[in-house]
């Protein structure tokens, strides 16, 4: 199988390029400049993931990613790739009320997509983020995944009919235990069913 990862300039990407890696992925990392569909659709791989990096999702170029490529490619977001999904059915990502960089929280999920392979509903992760997507403005063709239990803030999100997915914390921080589990029930679930 092979997978797009697409940075946004982030510090910690490479992380997940391995776990993609230690997954057996052919993987291509492409930096979020112009031009990345025609790259991606050059590539024609089977997954593309939307990596973290600062900014806002409006300005990052992954909006245009998921509204190109939504119903063609399994989508697979990653805090800022959760973002820019929202954006991209029409949520409002606006400042959280805390910022979260490095503090970890305790999550609470359904136990399908991306913690298909998690044993219990709940999980310890790493948050790096100040932006959340509002969840009155959340749009009808997503639902929410997972939210923290410390401050209720939206953690994952699903499309109800395409397969995309995405969680705002990082899975590829030491402090998010097994991360790479994650990104492998969402191989399990929409690339390798």
């Amino acid at each position: 199988m092979s997978v797009v990862l697409i940075d946004n300039y982030d510090s910690f990407v490479h992380i997940i390029a391995q776990y993609l890696a230690e997954l057996d992925e052919e993987r291509t990392v492409l930096r979020s400049d112009p031009g990345n569909i025609a790259r991606i659709e050059e590539l024609d791989p089977d997954y593309l993931v939307l990596g973290p990096g600062p900014g806002h999702p409006v300005d990052s170029g992954h909006v245009e990613l998921v509204e190109h490529f939504a119903g063609k490619l399994p989508i697979l977001g990653v805090c800022l790739g959760l973002q820019a999904i929202g954006t991209a059915y029409g949520a409002t990502v606006s400042p959280a009320a805390h910022i979260m960089h490095g503090k970890t929280s305790t999550i609470e999920h359904d136990g399908r997509g991306v913690y298909c392979r998690e044993p219990g509903t709940t999980r310890e992760v790493t948050r790096y983020h100040s932006l959340i997507i509002e969840e009155a403005t959340m749009p009808a063709e997503l639902e929410v995944t997972s939210r923290s239990l410390d401050d209720g803030y939206i953690m994952g999100i699903r499309h109800r009919e395409l397969p995309i997915e995405a969680i705002q914390f990082h899975p590829e921080s030491v402090g998010t235990h097994e991360g790479i589990e994650l990104l492998r029930g969402f191989h399990q679930t929409y690339v390798a069913p």
